[in-house]
Parts: C-alpha cells; structure tokens; sequence
C-alpha cells in the first residue's frame, strides 16, 4: 500500500476567481494499493462513499484508462483532516489523491503536467487541484483539455486564518446566486486585480493584497450566503489583515497575516468570540510548497 499526502487548497482569493488558488498545510492522507473489486474504508470514522462511485476511486480508474492499462480494482484507506463542503478544496484532494496515487502505482507514466490536465478535466476548473497537485501559489487557465499554469512558492511568514462555519455551501448552490452577465466595468475591475493578484505572489509584494483580492464578480453575490462573513472580512481588515476573503465557493472565511503564528490565533479567536459565531472553529495555516506527496 502506497500512502500519500493531500494539501488543502484555498481558491479564488477574490478576484482569481476559477484561476488561482494556494496550497495549505492541512491535509489529507491516503493509502492505496492494487486489489480485486472495490474496498473502501475511512481511518477517521467520517462518512465516505464506499462504493465505485467514490471520488478517489473514480479519479485513479481514470488514470488508468488514460494509460490504456486494464483496471481491477484498488484498495483505499482514508483519512480526511480537510472539511467537506467548506471551499477548502476537500473535493480536490480526492480527486489529485486518486490521480496522483495511480500514477505511482503504474511506475508513474504521466508527468505532472499531464496529471494536472487529468484531474482538472475531472474537476472542471484547475484553481484547487492546481495547488493540491503542484503546491504553492498557481495560476492557472484552461486552453482546451490542456492546463496553463504558473507556479510561485509562497512565504513562510504569510499566515492563513480559515474561519470555517458549521453549515456547508456546496459550489452549485453559490454558482446560482451569480448573474449570467456582468458590465464591462466590473470586468476591468476584476482583471486588474487578477493581474496584480499574480504579480503579487510571483513578486512577494504581498503589501498589494487587499487590493489585489478585491472582487466584483462573484463575492457580493455570495457573501449573503454566508451569515457572518462581512463581518469577518471587516473585523480581519481591522486587525491589520493583508487581504480577506470567501475561500473558493464558501462557506469558510479565510484572512491573510503577516504575522506570528501565535499573534493570528489570538486575532481569530477575538473574532469569533461573539455569539453570533457559535459552532464556527478556525485554522491557523501556512502554504504548503510541495503539494501532493507520497510518503
């Protein structure tokens, strides 16, 4: 049984939205091997699907497929440390853990690039399984089957506070809220800050963040969504946050620091101290530079 490491992933950081993403240290681990049939169980009592239609399952048999070798099946033990349905990429770390795992079983016959195009065709966007996969600060777009990305290791000083709620959020129920059309306005000022959201990371000016992150596009379409969330930005900008934000789809809350570890919990846990929050938890996060790895 080969055992692997998943990061989590935190997506569109504002104006990135479907494109950027960023590796954490909070992970998921997996241990896979070649067997007969379907056998699934979980190493930390959480709910999974144990059957064929198991998002890691699915995604090695795709592996697979695409190397044209005969699949009969695997053996899979999880343990999941990254929230469901949080927009902490917990969907993509199955998805990069199967592909990755796979390809290490067969002797590796895909690059990483090449695995990338795999798990972002499962996905359909590249912005969490990027960082999984790859690690670090991705950007990245999709031309055709093919994923175009760079890639920048991010700061060890930069500290990441996931505000996580106790309700979920699933990316189809946030994808509805958004308009069909949005004005050329909107537009410009999204691209710009993409842009500059890009340059940020592959220059370290991280002082440009709270503007780089800045959203038209889907952000105050959701936040409503998420009861607590405005404030969470604002009390996070007032405790001297580089940037605040809705990480991928919702509903978690994330708020970049540069500061101690130890400063930030006490800034989160300040935050959430308010009744309103009752059930929300937090995470204290660095990048995590290497992405998935096997152990």
């Amino acid at each position: 049984m080969l055992r692997i490491r998943i990061p989590a992933s935190t997506a569109n950081l504002g104006s990135g939205f479907d494109s950027i993403g960023i590796s954490l240290n909070l992970y998921n681990y997996i241990e896979i091997g070649a067997a007969p049939g379907c056998e699934i169980s979980s190493a930390d009592g959480s709910e999974i699907p144990t059957g064929e239609d198991n998002l890691i399952f699915l995604s090695a048999k795709k592996v697979y497929e695409k190397a044209g070798i005969p699949f009969h099946g695997l053996k899979i033990i999880e343990e999941n440390n990254v929230p469901f349905a949080r927009g902490l990429g917990s969907s993509s770390a199955c998805i990069v853990g199967g592909v990755f795992g796979a390809n290490e079983i067969l002797g590796r016959p895909f690059t990483k690039d090449e695995l990338l195009d795999i798990a972002a065709e499962i996905e359909g966007h590249p912005d969490n399984v990027s960082p999984a996969l790859l690690g670090g600060f991705t950007a990245n777009a999709l031309d055709g089957k093919n994923v175009r990305y760079v890639k920048a290791n991010v700061s060890e000083n930069l500290v990441f506070a996931a505000f996580v709620p106790p309700f979920e959020l699933k990316t189809a129920d946030a994808r509805a809220v958004m308009p069909k059309e949005v004005s050329v306005k909107d537009s410009v000022y999204n691209l710009s800050r993409s842009a500059l959201l890009s340059a940020t990371f592959l220059s370290g000016k991280y002082e440009n963040l709270k503007t780089a992150c800045g959203d038209k596009l889907h952000q105050p379409y959701r936040l409503p969504l998420i009861p607590g969330g405005e404030e969470i930005i604002e009390k996070s900008y007032k405790n001297g946050a580089l940037a605040a934000y809705i990480s991928g789809a919702g509903s978690t809350m994330m708020a970049i620091f540069d500061c101690e570890k130890e400063k930030a919990e006490e800034i989160a846990k300040e935050i959430l101290s308010s009744g309103e929050f009752e059930g929300w938890k937090y995470f204290i996060l660095n990048a995590d530079n290497s992405g998935a790895v096997a152990l």
